[in-house]
């Protein structure tokens, strides 16, 4: 099943994805609202009638404008050097343990909305990744548990800032710039997708950077959400970017990055396309006086 969250007449909504379009879930459910947290807290109550509605769709994709479907998550993790043809073009060595970097909230932003070359660089990189969010939260999951905790998955662009990413050892600033986390187009529950069997691309402007499978991936994700689990207590709607493949852009000769007017297109199979344009980074709206 996919779910997603819409804009329609100014209104954001939550929806099941048809073949046809969306069948509205905000407006048959009472207290449901907007957030897709609440729907995935309320998945094993809500799972039968929204099960139910399977058929006919209320709207058509495209008279609503698809928005990211996580939006504030309590915590969002990165994961660095996770395939192998990755850390083969980076020259470096396999991890031991994963490399999980935080991200910020803000920089996540939905299909078709812009990425942005900020003022500071224009080393700006691309990664297409395989997302998972979590559906029941817990401390200290066991690694044969884990897939129990994970609602379903996404597609990502773990869009990288590399010279500010190189400045130091962490990399969370590099990878926190406002846009530079697009997601979409919707989730697909995991009952759906083996997250061990998928083709992974990334195209920019139809050329394919990126071409690769996510069984290539040296930690799996029941492997991640354990080992996250041992550290902290993972919540409801958590996002987890799970690494990225071979091919980006700094590992060209010479490096190729995002330039405005570019568009990136992230494709995993069974899961959906999350499409974004490039532009350059644009002018702050002034500060907002009570």
């Amino acid at each position: 099943m996919k779910l997603a969250r819409y804009e329609l007449d100014g209104q954001t909504r939550l929806g099941r994805v048809e073949s046809n379009g969306l069948i509205d879930l905000t407006g048959r459910m009472a207290g449901l609202g907007s957030d897709m947290k609440t729907l995935i807290g309320r998945w094993d109550s809500l799972r039968p009638q929204v099960e139910g509605l399977a058929g006919h769709s209320d709207h058509a994709f495209g008279d609503v404008r698809l928005l990211a479907p996580m939006t504030r998550p309590g915590k969002i993790w990165g994961l660095g050097l996770n395939y192998a043809d990755h850390i083969a073009e980076t020259g470096r060595q396999a991890p031991d343990f994963p490399t999980f970097f935080a991200m910020a909230q803000t920089s996540i932003i939905g299909p078709g909305e812009a990425i942005e070359i900020p003022t500071v660089s224009d080393r700006v990189d691309y990664e297409a990744e395989l997302v998972f969010i979590v559906g029941r939260g817990g401390r200290h999951v066991p690694e044969d548990r884990a897939m129990e905790h994970i609602f379903g998955y996404c597609c990502g662009n773990d869009v990288s800032v590399r010279d500010w990413q190189r400045r130091t050892g962490q990399f969370s600033i590099g990878k926190s710039f406002d846009t530079h986390a697009p997601l979409g187009p919707w989730i697909v529950t995991a009952d759906e997708v083996d997250p061990l069997n998928l083709p992974i691309r990334c195209r920019v402007n139809d050329e394919v950077r990126q071409d690769s499978h996510t069984r290539h991936q040296i930690f799996k994700p029941a492997f991640q959400l354990a080992h996250l689990s041992q550290a902290m207590t993972l919540e409801v709607g958590d996002t987890i970017f799970t690494g990225t493949p071979g091919g980006v852009g700094d590992a060209c000769t010479p490096p190729n990055y995002l330039k405005p007017g570019d568009t990136v297109r992230v494709e995993i199979d069974g899961i959906g396309v999350l499409e974004n344009p490039v532009r350059a980074e644009q002018p702050a709206a002034p500060d907002q006086k009570s």
